[in-house]
């Protein structure tokens, strides 16, 4: 008696229910008409070596993982990728038929497709990138944005010491700016990145003039909840040209679903309207 196996795939974070991956890929699978599920992975930190042991035993081909796990997702892994070792967290596994664990970081990746896909003629070596923040979203847009022949990266934390430390890990095209200094950072720059959770619902906004910033720039942000910021909008009445997290997390989705489903799925307003329910 032969069967065809269901292929299972979910994200595993603490917490998870608020997590859209779930409306994400089901819209996907839906679409492509294929025979899979993808579902939220509730998993406390103790019991990850467990559940990731266990997975592909399961049915599991793959799986999102997100906060707390990150990091310790690819310390677990028997292999990694070059830009996930870079960037020090996975957020992507791909489970092996012979159990053994790939993982990788799509965060930069998705972060530049959203870019390219909705701001077509923005051009990252045409000056400076200014990075707000330096958590693990920070590191994967740095990684992303190097790569991408960005000249310059003008770095800023609340906290000096966490910038400082990318600087020495990600070297010479970075420099560090006092957070007190942020207005300083945007004579000449042609890319403003936000990956700190201001201006998010319910977080205090993101206290910042714009007026030295020029009217060319792209500017960005990660969070999408609202999906224009007050951020955004205040680069939009100043003349630049502005993209919502929103895609990010929508791109950042597009190789594990082909890495586990065998399709490439498309990133399109109706899975934006999807997402956002």
């Amino acid at each position: 008696m032969s069967h065809t196996n269901i292929p299972l795939a979910g994200v595993i974070g603490c917490p998870v229910g608020h997590s859209l991956s779930p409306r994400l890929h089901g819209h996907w699978l839906k679409r492509y008409g294929i025979a899979g599920h993808y579902v939220p992975l509730e998993v406390q930190p103790d019991d990850l070596v467990e559940v990731l042991g266990a997975m592909s035993r399961m049915g599991f081909v793959g799986a999102n993982v997100t906060i707390p796990h990150k990091e310790a997702a690819l310390r677990l892994a028997d292999q990694v990728s070059d830009r996930a070792t870079l960037i020090g967290a996975a957020n992507t596994l791909i489970f092996r038929p012979d159990h053994t664990i790939y993982a990788d970081n799509t965060d930069g990746y998705g972060f530049m497709q959203n870019l390219r896909q909705n701001c077509p003629d923005w051009n990252p070596k045409a000056g400076p990138a200014v990075v707000i923040g330096a958590g693990g979203a920070s590191r994967a847009i740095i990684v992303a944005l190097l790569d991408a022949g960005v000249p310059e990266i003008r770095l800023t934390n609340r906290t000096r010491l966490r910038a400082d430390q990318l600087k020495s890990e990600f070297g010479g095209k970075i420099s560090v700016y006092d957070w007190v200094h942020l207005d300083r950072m945007l004579e000449g720059a042609a890319t403003l990145v936000n990956t700190t959770s201001q201006g998010m619902v319910g977080n205090p906004p993101l206290k910042i003039n714009l007026s030295d910033l020029p009217t060319s720039a792209l500017v960005t942000d990660i969070v999408y909840t609202p999906l224009e910021t007050p951020l955004l909008a205040q680069a939009r009445e100043h003349g630049c040209r502005t993209v919502d997290g929103l895609g990010m997390l929508l791109h950042q989705a597009v190789p594990g679903f082909y890495r586990w489903f065998g399709t490439q799925p498309t990133v399109d307003e109706e899975l934006r309207q999807v997402v956002l329910g």
